[in-house]
């Protein structure tokens, strides 16, 4: 493990009254204390676990490359700075990583498509294949397998938006692997009860008044499929 404790200095909270420090789990949550390789956040849209994600991300000093920035019909000036009312304790110093998320992930892939127009050699990078050419599945799948095969933090905020249940347990494997050999730790964002289920995991629920460790078997998702599975299919098929 690289990194083994995320502090939240409320102290640096620039304001309370704006988005993310307007969250009260954000205001009632002091630290992160990681005892596992993959830390996984999950809860509800909107309780900021995709904010804290990226704001760790930054303050570790790890580039998020945002594309093609546009105009937005309102700004919010606090939505970035959370990063600096965070502290990382690294166990042995800094290491280098990436962030993935599903919505950036398409422009990525163009951007490595016109690239291979004079670099062809680019593509076994990616499994010697466009990107573009393949299913959003089986591109992201290549992507992965190809950025976490290194030593570092690899931040992935809802990896599972593109990937059916067989090729989200490929990458269960994959992330499972990587973290249990000692080069790779994993920040996760997801809704996915699968990528919850690694054995190399703590998961941290948003769903409460702080952010707290949970088993998985006692988060929302899980009890939602858990219903439907008991439930609502039998109903359906009678």
């Amino acid at each position: 493990m690289y990194i083994n404790q995320i502090t939240i200095n409320h102290g640096q909270f620039p304001t309370k009254e704006a988005y993310p420090f307007s969250l009260a789990i954000l205001q009632n949550t002091d630290a992160l204390n990681l005892n596992r390789p993959v830390t996984i956040f999950t809860g509800e849209n909107g309780t900021g676990k995709s904010t804290l994600l990226r704001a760790i991300c930054l303050r570790c000093h790890i580039h998020i490359w945002e594309g093609v920035e546009r105009t937005r019909a309102e700004n919010n000036p606090f939505e970035n700075r959370l990063q600096y009312a965070l502290d990382i304790g690294w166990t042995d110093g800094p290491v280098n990583g990436s962030f993935f998320s599903p919505e950036l992930f398409r422009n990525f892939s163009q951007l490595v498509d016109e690239w291979a127009v004079n670099s062809p050699g680019i593509l076994e990078y990616y499994g010697g294949a466009s990107l573009i050419t393949q299913s959003h599945g089986q591109s992201t799948m290549a992507y992965f397998r190809s950025m976490y095969n290194r030593r570092g933090v690899f931040f992935m905020d809802e990896p599972e938006a593109a990937l059916s249940p067989a090729t989200q347990l490929d990458l269960l494997a994959l992330i499972t692997e990587q973290s249990r050999n000692g080069t790779a730790q994993f920040f996760i964002s997801t809704h996915s009860p699968i990528l919850m289920s690694c054995e190399q995991a703590e998961i941290f629920s948003f769903d409460g008044a702080a952010i707290l460790p949970v088993n998985l078997k006692d988060t929302s998702h899980y009890k939602v499929y858990q219903k439907l599975f008991k439930n609502g299919f039998n109903d359906r098929n009678g």
